[in-house]
């Protein structure tokens, strides 16, 4: 028999895309799914368009929630989830017809994680290419996997462009109330992963519109970024701890990036209570070891961050640098 995959999609006020997005889950190559769609108590015909498209196709789970955020309702999903995989969408996004087949046949004995590569959309117009073309696959360790986490280049925080073995993320569930939750949960799920695969094939499409949670948020709402980072460096030095150096290294680029965000937005009441956190976190990790850096210019950039914190920031927000 045929596994069995579970897609969660969680919907908070999305009316505009939410066909779009439903219509490219259901239409899969790969046929064998579980659909389940958490409704976060939104306020528009989002509610009505998942019971629709529910009376529509059997496959579909519908569950209306008041409004906890996408953790709680992704949370809710896993729970529900009897899939031998689980993956992801946003339900402002779409995906390309054979993701799902390109996914699961990567995976094989020891295989954890399979992550795809994705565009960056702005309408409906992607044509995902279907042909059976050579694509460059490679399998990293959970170790090498998070090295790339750290220094985001593949297996970054995003969720969506990436098929689990349920097993793998059994018991690690989303923080509730936050905006950014899958930076909290994204590396726990590698590090549980024996071997992961990087297809460098485009399967997913990720919607870039002002009204999304990552444009829409506030100094203090990206301080939970840096709070993610920190969960990261101590789940590093605890079970990675040849990682230490480079998870440190870029919690401090963080700072100094959350630092020229606040700088740049030039909001008092943010200067005087989101700064001094942020300066906190600095303090907090002092111990970085200029030897182990081999990057001339982030070296630089950390002594003059030693010197003087914010005006490091102001001198890279001059030079119209990291942001």
């Amino acid at each position: 028999m045929e596994p069995l995959i579970s897609v969660i999609i969680p919907v908070y006020n999305v009316e505009k895309y939410l066909n779009k997005c439903i219509t490219s889950v259901v239409e899969q190559t790969y046929k064998n799914l579980e659909i389940i769609i958490v409704d976060d108590g939104s306020t528009d015909q989002s509610p009505e368009i998942c019971d629709e498209w529910k009376k529509r196709d059997s496959r579909i789970q519908v569950v209306h929630s008041s409004n906890g955020g996408a953790g709680k309702a992704r949370n809710t999903a896993l729970d529900m989830a009897t899939g031998d995989y689980v993956t992801f969408v946003d339900s402002d996004d779409y995906i390309a017809p054979q993701m799902y087949q390109v996914l699961l046949e990567q995976f094989y004995d020891g295989i954890g994680i399979v992550e795809c590569n994705y565009s960056m959309v702005y309408d409906d117009s992607e044509k995902f290419k279907e042909e059976r073309k050579i694509y460059k696959i490679h399998t990293y360790s959970a170790m090498e996997a998070m090295y790339e986490n750290i220094n985001d280049h593949i297996f970054r925080q995003l969720i969506w462009n990436k098929m689990y073995r349920k097993d793998v993320i059994k018991g690690i569930y989303f923080p509730t109330g936050k905006k950014i939750d899958d930076e909290f949960w994204t590396y726990q799920a590698i590090g549980n992963a024996s071997k992961l695969i990087y297809i460098d094939q485009k399967l997913y499409a990720y919607r870039q519109q002002e009204q999304s949670v990552m444009h829409l948020l506030d100094a203090k709402k990206r301080l939970e970024a840096l709070k993610a980072k920190e969960e990261r460096h101590k789940y590093i030095c605890k079970f990675m701890p040849q990682l230490k150096t480079e998870s440190l290294n870029n919690l401090w680029f963080t700072c100094i990036y959350q630092g020229q965000r606040v700088l740049k937005d030039k909001n008092k009441e943010n200067l005087k209570s989101v700064y001094p956190q942020i300066k906190s976190f600095i303090k907090k990790y002092p111990q970085i070891n200029l030897k182990d850096i081999t990057d001339k210019k982030q070296k630089i950039w950390i002594i003059f961050a030693k010197i003087s914190f914010c005006g490091t920031c102001k001198i890279r927000n001059l030079l119209k640098i990291g942001l």
